[in-house]
């Protein structure tokens, strides 16, 4: 089973909950906090492994009873919060735990409950944990998993130990891939690139068929933009769009691109490229353009995402970054 030497970057986290656990300075409240695929949900089934394991060392043993069970997530003692509606309202946090905590734990010496998503409980929900939270049983160890902090009320915040899930280091990201998953050496460093530090996004880039085909279009078009009409561009942004679930991958691959570019021109460094296998085409394109103008390109991609996420417009949205590409 996985255990605290398992996290990649979270030293200092580890070694908290880990020092935590063998001075028996455990609390009743915690909150792992960071975007969505950072790590939250697996650090938290380690640290929850690791108080209930037998051994009580600091890490999961992984071979005794609870280590096993906790692995199988079976385990009695470690209830994982659910709700199947778009929120959880007070009844998932009345049912779930504080109808269920007063009862002492089967089996572990915790009982503990893990809430994901927790941003999403609403205000009454909310003020139910918090009676839990401001009176819990001795055995009582509740995990909050959320990407939002600003939802919680500051009566929640002020009453858990908070743990911030911070992006890893892209070389220790690109290392994990290529020695961990086998991910050759080029598709480690632009998985763990465009993963901006997220271990779990670049596993997931890293193992993709559909990641490669959309790198694969992006190339197509960014190689050869300069000699396309811009009504061309425009029907293949539109085209690249109708996936609704890719766009942002594609905008950040094109992105990506055009950073590249800018830092060629600024630096002539290759090494220091993602997409450095298509280094002649750069060259080419940083000698064209002005600093000026790769700078604005850089931004219109930016915006032209944040506005998608905002539902503008598509070809509104688009025509802030068409202007930018027609730059030298």
């Amino acid at each position: 089973m996985n255990t605290f030497r398992d996290v990649i970057g979270r030293e200092q986290i580890t070694s908290h909950l880990k020092n935590a656990i063998q001075l028996n300075k455990i609390s009743h409240a915690y909150i792992f906090y960071g975007e969505d695929g950072i790590g939250k949900s697996f650090v938290a089934d380690i640290f929850a492994a690791a108080l209930q394991c037998e051994e009580f060392s600091g890490n999961p043993c992984g071979v005794c009873k609870s280590c096993m069970q906790a692995a199988g997530g079976n385990h009695p003692d470690i209830i994982r919060v659910v709700h199947e509606k778009a929120t959880i309202g007070v009844d998932d946090i009345r049912n779930q735990l504080n109808n269920d905590i007063s009862i002492k734990p089967y089996s572990g010496r915790y009982k503990i409950y893990i809430i994901d998503e927790a941003q999403k409980m609403t205000e009454a929900a909310q003020n139910a944990l918090l009676k839990t939270i401001e009176e819990p049983p001795e055995y009582a160890v509740i995990i909050l998993l959320t990407d939002n902090l600003n939802t919680f009320l500051p009566t929640i915040l002020s009453r858990c130990v908070m743990l911030h899930m911070k992006p890893v280091g892209q070389e220790r990201i690109k290392e994990h891939l290529m020695k961990e998953c086998g991910v050759p050496d080029y598709q480690a460093e632009l998985a763990a690139t465009f993963a901006a530090g997220n271990l779990g996004k670049a596993i997931r880039y890293a193992a993709s068929e559909e990641f490669v085909q959309r790198k694969d279009d992006v190339l197509h078009l960014v190689k050869y933009i300069d000699e396309m009409k811009i009504s061309e561009v425009m029907e293949y942004l539109k085209h690249l769009s109708e996936d609704k679930t890719a766009i942002g991958d594609y905008l950040d691959l094109m992105l990506l691109w055009y950073r590249d570019v800018l830092l060629f021109k600024a630096t002539r460094e290759p090494s220091k490229l993602v997409y450095k296998e298509e280094l002649l085409t750069l060259q080419k394109q940083a000698t064209g353009k002005s600093f000026e103008a790769l700078s604005n390109i850089v931004e219109a991609f930016a915006t032209l995402r944040s506005q998608l996420k905002a539902n503008v417009n598509f070809d509104a949205a688009v025509e802030l970054l068409l202007l930018a590409l027609q730059e030298k």
